[in-house]
């Protein structure tokens, strides 16, 4: 068999990429001057946005500030792209840099040339968004479960690539667990991870959803939350207290049970229960002792 009848089966990973037309970066003319691996100044309008952003809110005053950096100290990191044509780019990483760069007015912008599939771009794209301190703790959740569900990474392995720990990684993701409601009040920063990890704690919806309008409304603290979720999940035991109930008896009946216990002559028990009921036990070793017994109740 010749290797031009040979036949791939290798999907849609790189070996694809490579060996497509519309993306053949194994050419020394990628972009008319430069290839893959490269660090290129190339046309800001050859560059498209990333599909696979994992961002949804970007700071419009904070991409004007830096667009007004860009103006005057130029783009210091480049963006990273990959090739997808003659001429034509995809963002990976770096779209804070490129609108801004675009809002400055540039026309060439630096980048970096990567090679990546469908899938990399993606498993990259997400990765690098992580690590933005200006990523709130929903967006970081749903890259990690992205990461996980569209790229097949396990928790361990995810661990690893973003630089977490496990336990770290699992608090994120049980995020996504919470209602709706806790989910958009952690994205808008009215509460935060702490506040969160402490409602999640609570199973009841209801509840979860009344202690969020209490964070928000009285402005409590992270250690405030967790004590009135341990108090939800483990009510305090209160003392059941039974008024108007003795178990003292009046000295009254005290004297008529001695002088009947005197009368027998007979080992006689009495017990008695906080709510006032018991019973009397008398012993007795014969015949004759029961029926002493019953004549002095029958003269009672």
């Amino acid at each position: 068999m010749t290797t031009s009848n040979r036949k791939y089966g290798l999907g849609r990973g790189l070996d694809a990429i490579l060996s497509s037309p519309d993306t053949d970066i194994t050419s020394t003319d990628i972009s008319g001057n430069y290839v893959a691996g490269a660090v290129a100044e190339i046309n800001i309008d050859f560059i498209e946005t990333n599909p696979f952003q994992p961002r949804n809110d970007f700071d419009e005053e904070a991409i004007k500030e830096l667009a007004e950096s860009i103006k005057s100290q130029g783009i210091i990191q480049p963006v990273s792209v990959r090739k997808m044509g003659r001429d034509r780019y995809q963002l990976i990483s770096g779209e804070r840099r490129l609108r801004a760069s675009r809002i400055a007015g540039l026309k060439t912008i630096p980048v970096f040339i990567r090679v990546a599939d469908d899938e990399q771009m993606l498993e990259l794209a997400l990765i690098e968004n992580t690590h933005r301190e200006s990523l709130n703790a929903i967006e970081v959740a749903i890259s990690y479960q992205r990461l996980i569900d569209e790229c097949k990474l396990t928790i361990d392995s995810l661990s690893e690539k973003v630089g977490k720990d496990r336990t770290t990684v699992t608090n994120f993701l049980r995020l996504l667990k919470l209602p709706p409601e806790v989910q958009i009040a952690i994205r808008d920063r009215l509460i935060t991870m702490g506040h969160a990890r402490a409602i999640i704690n609570i199973e009841d919806k209801e509840q979860q959803l009344t202690l969020l309008k209490e964070i928000i409304d009285k402005e409590l603290t992270v250690r405030q939350v967790e004590n009135i979720s341990r108090n939800i999940r483990k009510p305090e035991k209160k003392e059941h207290k039974t008024q108007g109930k003795t178990n003292v008896i009046s000295d009254e009946l005290r004297g008529r049970i001695e002088k009947f216990i005197k009368s027998t002559a007979l080992k006689t028990k009495l017990t008695r229960d906080i709510k006032g009921k018991g019973s009397i036990t008398i012993s007795f070793k014969n015949d004759d002792d029961l029926k002493r017994i019953i004549n002095i109740i029958e003269k009672a």
